[in-house]
């Protein structure tokens, strides 16, 4: 959508941006005459249909979407492999897919996403370099697997094919990310870890968890691998069959010699683990250790010295949208990125695509806290107003360069795909 101004001098996103008032409202100080009132008065019967993973797929932001903006923002949360299963297979089932870089590379050529017009997103030149480039600094090396940017941009609107250059043409808006690593419950293990080979350590023998999504478990078996000094991959994130073979061998024996209490796939199971303490160590994302924490639990997101798997999501477009709804997805991704939304996901432990924008919904302490990784002055509350962390704590990791500069991989799409997932499947079934 672009920002044009109508014959009254005022451009149609101001007034997307003021339909939930009454129709026919005055916009800004002075009333409205003789425009068409057709935008303030439809925008608040648009309802955009989301689906994605339950990351970000909450209803706080359903509500603030349609306090904001107007609209209705409907959300449906799905594990990782149904949300690519749902963007790949059933077009027509929605309008706005919530999906990871890595879920991009599968879905794209099923030409089942719009392109978007970077010209559009006002917050464009503020988006972090990882997604655009592939850096997180100038002097950044690119990590190996699926980085954001390698997937981020096709050549034109109706663009086929992934390029390595700032086309104009995002297939996704960037929202989301992180820096994952192995959960720990220091009061059970009682020393420090530091590893990724830890996982497969006999020490914790029943007490170990993996999760259950193949695209991105066998990265973090990946990382246990070359830690243990087995084998050193090219492309942990596009390894050949003999390589998905070594790395599901060495796991299989270690299942089969009793080494895991279970495998999860959503985040409520991992929480469920870890608090319960059948679990000490495991695959687990930002947001369950925090509602771990918030249970008065131990629980680390411990850095490891081999570095984070990361992992990126965006939002895309169908390629059904058109009109006036496609008009309120532009307001949304823009809306999405100027701040509210980032300030909210940052206090779960999440970054956002524009961080500077973030900081102006969240205190100088939870800034210093979350993304600067300065002690905290006063008690860090989550999203709800639950204490997280005690005044003097430091972030799991420190700041957002020390995490995001020591990612190791990102969460990737394989060329044997196809072989990974059976021998996923035979490897959770043996």
């Amino acid at each position: 959508m672009t920002d044009r101004l109508d014959k009254k001098g005022i451009s149609r996103r101001s007034i997307l941006k003021g339909g939930a008032a009454a129709t026919g409202a005055a916009l800004g100080s002075g009333a409205i005459t003789g425009f068409p009132t057709i935008w303030a008065q439809n925008i608040k019967d648009v309802t955009l249909r989301q689906f994605g993973t339950g990351v970000s797929n909450l209803n706080e932001v359903a509500a603030k979407v349609k306090e904001d903006l107007g609209f209705t923002l409907e959300m449906t949360a799905l594990d990782s492999d149904a949300v690519t299963q749902r963007a790949a297979t059933q077009p027509d089932s929605f309008d706005i897919a919530d999906i990871e870089y890595w879920i991009c590379k599968k879905v794209w050529p099923t030409g089942n996403l719009q392109a978007m017009d970077t010209s559009k997103i006002k917050n464009y030149d503020k988006i972090v370099g990882i997604f655009r480039n592939g850096k997180l600094t100038p002097e950044s090396t690119i990590a190996q697997g699926t980085a954001p940017h390698t997937v981020g941009f096709v050549e034109g609107v109706d663009g086929k094919t992934f390029v390595d250059n700032e086309s104009g043409w995002m297939t996704l808006i960037p929202t989301i990310y992180n820096a994952d690593t192995l959960g720990i419950r220091p009061d059970l293990i009682g020393r420090p870890i530091s590893n990724w080979s830890e996982l497969l350590n006999p020490e914790f023998k029943g007490k170990a968890s993996i999760l259950d999504i193949s695209s991105i478990g066998i990265m973090d078996m990946a990382m246990v691998v070359e830690s243990m000094g087995e084998y050193k991959y090219p492309d942990k994130g596009n390894m050949t069959k003999e390589e998905i073979d070594l790395t599901l061998g060495i796991f299989t024996e270690a299942k089969k010699n009793g080494q895991f209490r279970a495998f999860w796939k959503t985040f409520d199971e991992s929480v469920n683990l870890m608090a319960s303490g059948e679990v000490v160590i495991q695959s687990m994302w930002s947001p369950a250790i925090t509602a771990v924490r918030s249970q008065g639990i131990p629980c680390v997101y411990q850095p490891l010295e081999e570095g984070y798997r990361s992992w990126g999501g965006g939002i895309g477009l169908s390629k059904s949208l058109s009109g006036l709804e496609l008009d309120a997805a532009y307001e949304y991704i823009n809306w999405y990125l100027d701040g509210w939304v980032g300030g909210f996901l940052m206090r779960q432990g999440y970054y956002s695509a524009v961080p500077e924008t973030s900081k102006n919904f969240m205190s100088e302490d939870e800034w210093g806290f979350w993304f600067e990784g300065k002690a905290a002055e006063g008690d860090i509350t989550n999203p709800f107003g639950t204490v997280m962390e005690k005044a003097g704590a430091v972030r799991d990791g420190g700041s957002f360069y020390d995490r995001m500069g020591a990612v190791a991989c990102w969460n990737a799409v394989m060329d044997e795909n196809q072989y990974m997932v059976r021998k996923w499947n035979e490897f959770i079934a043996s």
